[in-house]
């Protein structure tokens, strides 16, 4: 087991998420919210954080954050680089950086996203991924180069597109008993997804993720402090995140091999070589799907299926809890309960392993969080709800 993180745990989570543009305060204001709950939740007063990170170029400088939060002492400040969500992860790694170090003892992980403040996310992301020689060939969204992708992987590896609608159920099938999700109380048909206008082809309108105005908190601690603290702890058990050779910005169709990938092959390697566990000890997964192609290849890069046999791993009555043997989303993910830039989905994680979810996965012992399949840096975490 990592020394780095088995000594953390999750005390608290906190989320308000609003349809894009009907937020009611301003973005601060939202986070704050987010953090007050997540403080509540966990049973800590909000003025004894102490630490802060968040990823994906959130604009809520920490420091502006204190008046409004009563912060005392301000001791750990970081964010992860990168404009995707590949930075989840890793901001689970730094905030247990600064509590085993002893740098600081309450530490929130955060991301806000209120885009009449902060403006279109899909912007943010274009100037990070997408360079000149991109550009120039007329590759100007996000959608548009995991298009790209997406396309190799059904053409040169052979993988059914029926595993990225099989994916998209699953998520709107968990989103529909989902009170907190968009997609609460709606079907959603075969039809529905089949007949959706094109964004970029192969993908449709449901295979994006929707983003919402919200923002989203975890509150982190060390495991013998939680173990106080008001709520059943979610222990961190390992976290990896990095990139391999060929994946930079400017070489990344260079690597015929790895440009279909989602990225994520030697990140999963360390992350299974550095807990002890394997994609058999996985009991539920929230897995960043930016693009439905990308949650597929994220599956595969971890081990959970191969190119060859994904059709029978990912498939819709496989996918959905409770009676699935990979139970993906719960909450409905990205496309289905809300997208702010995917920190509904380490709560989710939580709020699963501590028995709270929407769609319970029975005795599930451990969960799998990716974040960003795609992006130039990605990030993987393993949670429990026991010390492993």
């Amino acid at each position: 087991m990592s020394g780095l993180a088995c000594g953390v745990a999750v005390a608290g989570v906190g989320l308000r998420q609003y349809k894009r543009g009907t937020a009611p305060l301003p973005e601060r204001g939202v986070l704050v919210g987010a953090i007050i709950d997540a403080c509540a939740d966990a049973g800590i007063d909000p003025a004894e954080v102490d630490g802060f990170v968040s990823y994906g170029d959130d604009k809520n400088e920490p420091v502006r954050l204190m008046p409004d939060l009563g912060t005392r002492e301000l001791r750990w400040s970081s964010q992860v680089w990168g404009g995707g969500g590949g930075g989840i992860a890793a901001a689970f790694a730094q905030a247990a950086a600064a509590i085993l170090t002893g740098q600081a003892r309450v530490v929130v992980v955060f991301r806000a996203l209120v885009e009449g403040v902060s403006g279109r996310l899909s912007a943010a992301v274009m100037a990070h991924h997408l360079n000149e020689h991109m550009l120039g060939a007329g590759v100007i969204s996000p959608a548009q180069a995991c298009a790209l992708r997406a396309q190799r992987m059904f053409e040169h590896y052979g993988v059914p597109q029926s595993v990225c609608e099989d994916l998209v159920r699953a998520s709107y099938f968990h989103g529909a008993r989902n009170p907190e999700a968009v997609a609460f109380g709606k079907d959603f048909t075969v039809e529905e997804y089949r007949t959706a206008r094109w964004i970029s082809e192969p993908f449709r309108l449901f295979d994006c993720s929707r983003e919402n105005d919200g923002a989203g908190a975890l509150v982190l601690v060390a495991s013998e402090h939680a173990a106080d603290l008001a709520k059943p702890p979610v222990y961190l058990a390992g976290v990896a995140q990095g990139a391999a050779k060929g994946w930079g910005d400017l070489l990344e169709n260079d690597d015929d091999d790895q440009y279909v990938t989602s990225g994520f092959r030697l990140t999963a390697r360390d992350l299974w070589g550095r807990t002890g566990l394997t994609p058999a000890d996985i009991d539920v997964v929230q897995i960043y799907e930016n693009f439905s192609a990308q949650g597929v290849a994220a599956l595969i890069d971890h081990g959970f299926c191969t190119y060859e046999n994904v059709a029978e791993v990912v498939r819709f009555d496989n996918l959905i809890a409770p009676g699935g043997k990979l139970p993906v989303n719960t909450s409905g993910g990205n496309f289905a309960q809300g997208f702010i830039h995917g920190i509904g989905m380490p709560i989710e994680a939580v709020r699963q392993l501590r028995g709270q979810s929407a769609n319970p996965v029975p005795d599930a012992r451990t969960c799998l969080l990716t974040g960003g399949p795609g992006a130039p840096t990605v990030s993987s975490a393993i949670f429990s709800n026991v010390r492993l």
